[in-house]
This record gives C-alpha cells, structure tokens and sequence, in this order.
C-alpha cells in the first residue's frame, strides 16, 4: 500500500501525458479521482501501516529504496495528502485562463506521487531519490506556457537544485558510508565514536546536506530561485511555496538533523552556531524584503523565506523542544501560505491586478476572497487565538530554552520578523479595506467578483482548518510531541 500511494499518481501523471484526456471534464475526473484515491490511501497507511517498512528495489546489495510513514514523517505526508486534492480543485478553475491544461495536470498529478515518495522515505538515499525527481518533475510547472520570464525563473530554478542536490549528495554519501544507509531513527545512524574519530568530517558533512536540502528551503544566500518561480501559475507557486518544494526541503534538513547524523552529535558545534546564524539573517532578510516588494506574489514568495528559516531555527536548536515547535510551524504555515497565495491568484484572475498599490479597495470587489486573505494575514501574523500565533510562542520558547548565545540570537531575529510581518501583510488589508478606488478605476472594478465554487470550496476549508488548528491547538501540539517521541 506504501509503495501504491506513491506509484499512482506518478502512473496515472505518465499516462495523462501519453493519452491526453479528451474533454475537461473527464480531466477533471481524471485528476480529482486519482488526487482523492490517493489521499484515501496515504489515509489508511498513517492509521493502519506506521511503522511498517515496504523494500521497492534494491540498488546494491546495500542501497534499497524503501517507504516507511514514521511520526516525524506522517506531518509531513498528511500536509500533502490534506493539501493536494484542494490544490487540484482550485486550479481546474485558475488554469482556464492559462492554457496547456492536459500538460499541467498530468505533471501536476506525478508530482503529488514523487512529494509522497520524499515524506514516506524509509531511509538517506530513498529520500535523495525523490529529492532529485521532485526537482525534474516541477521544472515543467515552473516554466509553464514558456514565456520568457518563465523560461529565465526555469534556468534559475533549476541551477539552484542541481548546485543544492550535488551537496546534498556529499553529505548522504559521508552519511551512509559511515552509518549505512540503515531506516530512519531518531538520534541518527552515525554513532558517537563518528564524532570523536572525525570530527571536522561531521560538520563538513552535515553542512553539505544542510545547505544541500536547504536550497529548496530557501535558505540564505541560496533564496533567489523562490522568488524568481513567482512568475509561474498560482497553483505552481502555491505547491511550490506551501506544500511540496519548500517543505520538502525542509523536511530533508529535519531528517538529516534528527535521523541520519543525530542532534546529540551536532549541539554545540561550529555547524550548529552557522546553521543558527544563517536561519536567523534569512528570517531578517526574507521579511524586510518582504516589506519593500510591491508584487503581490512576490511579497508572499519573500515571506515564504523568512517563514521557512522558523522552521529550520527551530530545527537547529538540535532540542525536542526545537523539533515540536519546527513541525508545528511547519503545519501552520503550509496551511495559511497556500491560503494567501490563493488569495493572491483569486485576485489576478479575476481583475489582472499584480501590484499590492493596486488592490485598493478590493474588499467591495471580492469580500469573499479579501475576507479569506485577512484571515490567513491575521494567522501569520501571530495573532491569539490563530495557528501562527502558537508555533511562533513555540519557537520563541525553545529559543529561550536552549540557554545559548545563538538562541538569543533567533529569538531577536524572530522578534524583529514578528513586527514586519505585521507591516507586508496588514498594509495588504489596509489597502483593500481602507483605501478607496481612484475615480479613472471605479467603473471597471465594479464589474468584477468573487471566483466560482472551484475556488471558494478550498477557501472555505483551509479557513475552517486554521480556525481550528488555532482553537484547539493543544490537541494538534499534544500530537506533534506524540509522533516525536514515538507514542503514537
């Protein structure tokens, strides 16, 4: 069943792209049925099959490629099989507008398989695997309809993951040359004695594969591919910048910190000092330029990289605390970024408007949508009562736990992010709310509205989850800190 989660919709994503489906509506079927279908799946391993480890082949004698759904990992799988099929009923109404619609779909649909083989990897090189394929797989949404931005941002996008793969790739060889390529564990495959016997070796190793996964996580200076990508459809830039590219990149440095080299092995070394340093000047950066970019999308692409860095500060804190507060972030931001980010192409579909100055007054034109956005805004921003508010608190606490230079040092960085974040998304309501059209605009605006039910549906359901993360959000964290310590 591990192994027909991740093989159907690559399957069905190859065919799509031999046997185009004739009309939209049986692409629609087509997709939303194997999308569902392989959700249903993914549904009954994370209940039925965890822990279970399915061998699909083996490379060498000692290389096999293997699926397993772990605590850490089932985070991680159900924010794509949650997440996937609303991505795919909102795009069926966005990409009218765009054209190439058998080609996008089928890729579309083979890379849910190809994130469900990172998020289900039983082991180092399963999980490198699918990190090389995500990056073939995507290049296609990227440069989609080939203008020659697109074409610009695919170059981009690409030379990044390669540059980022090949040091993933000294990193997992030092790994598993030491280690073996042994499953998953927590504390990692690489033994005590590694540090004592090689200790430059370690660090060496670990920075390649932080640096390696964390290209895809956007990490300062390895940042510039994220918003370059804008420029793609916005279900590619909301599966690129809320689901499936940047958590999985994420993802990767929390397993190659956690379970391959070991946080034990790495607190306190110069890696960790770098790897603190380096998340908490992206958190910085990512946000201020947040504050100066008068894109709409961009603007989101930029907080994307600050948002990520929480993650991987938390991450880097090498602490139970810091992993909690990193997959609980990780959980939220995925649910409010792709929100906003649909917020943002609700907009551009319906009126064409790309610039933050231009969306004055829009809360008359599409309340519906505007209202969705000042939802997800006020969750980012942290406010009581919303999911960002809590695995900010979180963070901020294993900072502050970690009784360390560097963890005051993230917790400043969090502070000063808090405060701009406010300033990138709230200036966006304002506008909507507050500002009024100019009179040269009034007569074309008005004719606009809300998107159809192919859009409003996955509106609807995202806030509903958002409001409850926050609501009961002791339940969800009770559960983060179950899965981390093997509970569940």
């Amino acid at each position: 069943m591990l192994s027909l989660a991740v093989f159907l919709p690559i399957i069905a994503g190859l065919l799509m792209l031999v046997y185009p489906p004739k009309s939209r509506r049986m692409r629609e079927l087509l997709v939303e049925g194997v999308t569902i279908a392989t959700s249903v799946i993914v549904l009954y391993c994370l209940f039925f099959l965890r822990e279970t480890q399915q061998t699909l082949v083996y490379l060498t004698t000692n290389l096999p490629i293997a699926f397993c759904i772990d605590g850490v990992g089932s985070v991680f799988t159900a924010i794509v099989a949650f997440l996937w099929p609303l991505a795919a009923l909102y795009a069926f109404e966005y990409m009218e507008h765009e054209g190439g619609e058998n080609h996008f779909f089928a890729v579309y649909t083979l890379t849910y398989g190809v994130t469900l083989g990172i998020s289900m990897a039983a082991n180092a090189i399963t999980l490198y695997t699918f990190y090389e394929f995500l990056t073939l797989c995507t290049l296609p949404l990227v440069v989609h309809g080939s203008r020659q931005e697109a074409r610009a941002a695919g170059r981009k996008y690409v030379m990044y993951s390669f540059f980022g793969a090949a040091l993933a790739f000294v990193g997992v060889m030092i790994a598993v040359y030491y280690g073996g390529n042994r499953p998953f564990v927590m504390g990692g495959v690489l033994g005590e004695a590694f540090k004592t016997e090689h200790p430059i070796l370690l660090e060496i190793g670990y920075l390649c594969m932080f640096f390696g996964f964390g290209v895809k996580a956007a990490i300062f200076p390895l940042h510039a591919w994220l918003p370059a990508a804008s420029v793609a459809p916005t279900p590619v830039t909301a599966l690129l910048h809320a689901v499936a590219v940047v958590k999985a990149g994420v993802f990767g440095v929390i397993r190659m910190t956690y379970f391959v080299v070991g946080a034990q092995l790495l607190r306190g070394t110069t890696a960790q000092a770098i790897v603190v340093i380096l998340a908490a000047a992206t958190i910085v950066y990512g946000s201020a330029s947040a504050v100066r970019e008068h894109h709409f999308k961009r603007r989101l692409a930029y907080s994307t990289i600050s948002n990520l860095s929480y993650i991987m500060l938390a991450a880097a804190m090498m602490s139970a605390e810091g992993l909690v507060a990193g997959l609980a972030h990780m959980l939220f931001h995925a649910l409010i970024k792709i929100t906003l980010f649909y917020c943002a192409g609700a907009v551009l579909v319906r009126t064409g408007r790309t610039q933050v100055e231009s969306l004055r007054g829009m809360g008359k034109v599409m309340p519906f949508t505007c209202a969705v956005y000042t939802l997800a805004a006020l969750a980012l921003t942290g406010t009581p009562l919303l999911p960002g508010f809590i695995s900010k608190w979180m963070i901020g606490s294993a900072m502050i736990a970690s009784g360390t230079t560097i963890g005051l040092i993230g917790l400043v960085a969090v502070l000063i992010s808090a405060v701009l974040t406010a300033v990138y998304l709230m200036s966006v309501v304002f506008a909507m709310y507050f500002r009024p059209f100019e009179a040269d605009e009034k007569t074309t605006l008005e004719t606009k509205a809300d998107p159809g039910m192919n859009m409003k549906l996955p509106f609807a359901v995202l806030c509903t989850v958002i409001v409850l993360c926050g609501l009961f959000s002791n339940n969800v964290i009770t559960v983060l800190e179950s899965l981390c310590t093997g509970v569940l």
